[in-house]
C-alpha cells in the first residue's frame, strides 16, 4: 500500500429547516451559538490547512437564504459576522461547495414535478452565496433513487453521492472504495459511494492512530487494494456534540482532523485528501452501477421503504396532501393565472417547497405541526388565486392528475 494509493474525500453537509436560527437565537441562544460557530470553524481550518487539506462543504438552499436574511446577520453578529465568513468560503479554494436540494426535501417523497426547482433553487443559492457552482450532488438524507438523475444532470451535476450499501455494480464485485457510473434514461452520472461505518465514526469520534489503521486494513482487504482506493466519509457538520464542540481541542476538528492533516503534512499518513471534482476527472469511472431506492438509515435489504418520513399514519397522510397540493398549484400555474395580481400562486408555491423539507416528517408527530401549519397556508392561498370560497370544486385539470412531463411543458 502506498500513500498515494488510498484517497480521502471528507465531506460536511449543513443545514437548518426554515426560519430556526431565527427562532433558536430567541429560545436556545447557547445551541444558536454553538451551530453557528460550527459554519466558521470550518472555513477556518481550510483556511489554516490550505496547503494541504480538502473538505467539501454542502448548504441546504433555506439554510443559505437565512444567513443572507439581514435579520439573521444583525442577531448574530457578536458571535460570527456573517457576510464575512461567507465571503472566506468563496475565497477557499480548498473547499469543494456541493449542492443538494432547495429546502432538502426527501426526493422520492415529494412530487416529481417538483424535483426542478428544488434543484434550481438550492444550486442559485450556492452561486448567489460562493460566486461558483457546485459539481457534486449530496442528496438531503442520502434519500436518493436512479429516477432523480436525468434531473441531476438537467441541473447541472456531474457526480452524486450515494450510501455505499445500497450500489448494486454491474460485475458483481461489492466495492465501496471505487466511484461507479449509473444511467437512467439516457442519462449517466458518476456515483460516489458513502461509507456508512467511517461516517458514523466522523459524526461522533474519531482518533488519527486507529482512522489510518481501520482504512489501511479496509484497503488492503478490498476487492482490488492494487488499485486506487477512494474513501468518502460524509455526516452533518453541525450537529452532534463532537461536531458542535466548542471546546476545539476535544472535537472533530481539534482532536481529529488538525492532527490528521499535520500528518499528512509532514509526510507521515498513508492517506491523502482528494477533491471529488478533479479525482473523478483523473480517474474516469467505467464499471456501471445501479443504486437501490434507500437512505442513510435504511438497510440494503429493506426494499424502498422510508420508514423513518412515511411509518406512521399522520406521516403517510401529510405527504399525500402534499402531493395533492402540488399538483392543484401546477393546474393553475398551467391555467396561467395572470390575474394572481396579489401573489397567492407565488405564496403557494413558496410554501409547498418549504412544506418539503425533511425535518417535518424525520421528527415525526413533534414537528408535523409545522408542515400542516404549510399545508394549510398552502391550500387557502392556491384556493384565493383560483377564486374558490370553499365551496367550489376544483377544476377538472386538478382532480385528473399532473405528470412531470406535464409540468415542465
Amino acid at each position: 500500500m502506498t500513500a498515494t494509493n488510498i484517497a480521502h474525500a471528507l465531506g460536511l453537509h449543513m443545514h437548518q429547516p426554515p426560519g430556526n436560527l431565527r427562532l433558536l437565537i430567541e429560545v436556545s441562544p447557547w445551541e444558536a451559538e454553538q451551530i453557528i460557530r460550527c459554519y466558521e470553524r470550518v472555513v477556518r481550518y481550510a483556511e489554516h490547512f490550505r496547503d494541504v487539506a480538502v473538505l467539501h462543504v454542502g448548504f441546504s438552499g433555506v439554510l443559505l437564504e437565512q444567513l443572507l436574511d439581514p435579520e439573521v446577520v444583525a442577531r448574530y453578529r457578536a458571535i460570527v459576522d456573517i457576510p464575512a465568513m461567507l465571503d472566506r468560503y468563496r475565497r477557499a479554494a480548498n473547499i469543494e461547495l456541493v449542492g443538494t436540494g432547495y429546502s432538502h426535501p426527501i426526493f422520492p417523497l415529494i412530487a416529481r414535478a417538483d424535483w426542478a426547482e428544488q434543484l434550481a433553487r438550492g444550486r442559485a443559492l450556492i452561486e448567489r452565496a460562493f460566486g461558483r457552482a457546485p459539481r457534486g450532488f449530496w442528496p438531503p438524507e442520502l434519500a436518493f433513487t436512479m429516477e432523480m438523475i436525468p434531473a441531476l444532470v438537467k441541473a447541472g451535476y456531474d457526480y452524486v453521492v450515494v450510501d455505499g450499501g445500497h450500489v448494486r455494480p454491474a460485475d458483481g464485485m461489492s466495492d465501496v472504495l471505487r466511484p461507479y457510473l449509473a444511467c437512467h434514461d439516457g442519462a449517466c452520472i458518476r456515483v460516489v459511494p458513502r461509507d456508512r461505518a467511517l461516517s458514523g465514526a466522523q459524526q461522533s469520534g474519531l482518533e488519527p492512530d486507529g482512522f489510518e489503521r481501520e482504512v489501511c486494513l479496509r484497503a488492503a482487504r478490498s476487492p482490488r487494494p492494487r488499485e486506487p482506493r477512494l474513501l468518502t466519509t460524509w455526516c452533518d457538520g453541525e450537529n452532534g456534540a463532537w461536531l458542535r464542540q466548542t471546546h476545539e481541542q476535544a472535537g472533530f476538528f481539534g482532536h481529529f482532523f488538525a492532527p490528521q492533516m499535520a500528518r499528512w503534512r509532514a509526510g507521515e499518513s498513508m492517506i491523502r485528501p482528494v477533491s471529488l471534482g478533479r479525482y473523478l476527472d483523473a480517474f474516469h469511472p467505467r464499471v456501471h452501477a445501479r443504486v437501490q431506492t434507500g437512505c442513510w438509515n435504511i438497510d440494503a435489504d429493506a426494499g424502498a421503504e422510508l420508514s423513518r418520513w412515511t411509518g406512521s399514519r399522520s406521516q403517510r397522510a401529510a405527504v399525500a396532501e402534499l402531493a395533492r397540493l402540488s399538483e392543484r398549484y401546477w393546474c393553475l400555474l398551467r391555467q396561467q393565472r395572470e390575474d394572481d395580481d396579489d401573489g397567492h400562486l407565488v405564496r403557494a408555491r413558496q410554501l409547498i417547497l418549504e412544506a418539503e423539507t425533511s425535518c417535518y416528517l424525520y421528527w415525526g408527530e413533534s414537528w408535523l405541526p409545522y408542515l400542516h401549519q404549510r399545508l394549510e397556508a398552502a391550500a387557502s392561498a392556491l384556493a384565493e388565486c383560483a377564486g374558490e370560497d370553499g365551496s367550489v370544486p376544483p377544476p377538472i385539470c386538478c382532480a385528473a392528475g399532473l405528470t412531470a412531463a406535464d409540468a415542465e411543458a
